[in-house]
């Protein structure tokens, strides 16, 4: 089934953007990004969004990220949940220089980000990741083939209630600009299944 790419509206748009059926091009603007607060103490909240919105509680997106222009510190391009400035997550690679990547997950609730990282080597150029729901919790893989998914992050949104919008964002935080190209996209039921070890525990909510 062709994805519904009609369904994606921008929460910001970037400086230039091509859709096709199966692919979709985004060229960043410079001085982008998704932050707040944690550490470095500057809130940054421009990066372009592209999202479509959803009241289903268990699904799984897939998509690829090709990011071959990528060259400057902190480019970088993935998936997002943004459900507004203050709680949203994003997984994506982000450039560091000409021998590694980072490849990680940022999470943010009610105004405070975290990052969670490993180091990959800079010739890595495309990422596929597979983002799932299940309720209020959510779950991002990653696979340099698209068959083979490995988690990256379990993690829980505290506004994720009801409808989520979910998708893509590409930014670059610095005084750079790149073009991130996004293909296989795929909304499928949901691939994260449910838990079946330890017990929850019996006196939970008393």
């Amino acid at each position: 089934m062709e994805f519904p790419l009609s369904r994606f509206t921008w929460t910001r748009e970037p400086a230039a953007c091509t859709m096709a059926p199966g692919r979709i091009e985004v060229t960043t603007r410079p001085h982008t990004d998704l932050w707040q607060r944690t550490y470095y103490h500057f809130r940054n909240d421009n990066a372009p969004v592209l999202q479509m919105e959803t009241e289903e509680e268990f699904f799984s997106f897939v998509v690829k990220a090709g990011f071959d222009a990528s060259s400057h510190r902190f480019d970088q391009c993935g998936v997002v949940v943004y459900l507004d400035s203050e709680n949203w997550l994003k997984a994506s690679v982000e450039y560091e220089d000409g021998n590694f990547q980072h490849l990680g997950s940022v999470v943010t609730n009610n105004g405070w980000s975290d990052w969670a990282t490993t180091e990959i080597p800079a010739s890595v150029k495309s990422m596929w990741y597979r983002l799932s729901r299940r309720e209020d919790d959510f779950c991002v893989e990653c696979s340099q083939d698209g068959q083979g998914f490995q988690q990256m992050r379990v993690c829980h949104l505290h506004k994720a209630v009801g409808a989520v919008r979910f998708g893509l964002y590409a930014c670059s935080p610095e005084d750079s600009s790149f073009t991130a190209v996004f293909t296989h996209m795929a909304l499928l039921p949901c691939q994260w299944q449910a838990h079946n070890g330890q017990a929850p525990d019996p006196c939970q909510g008393l």
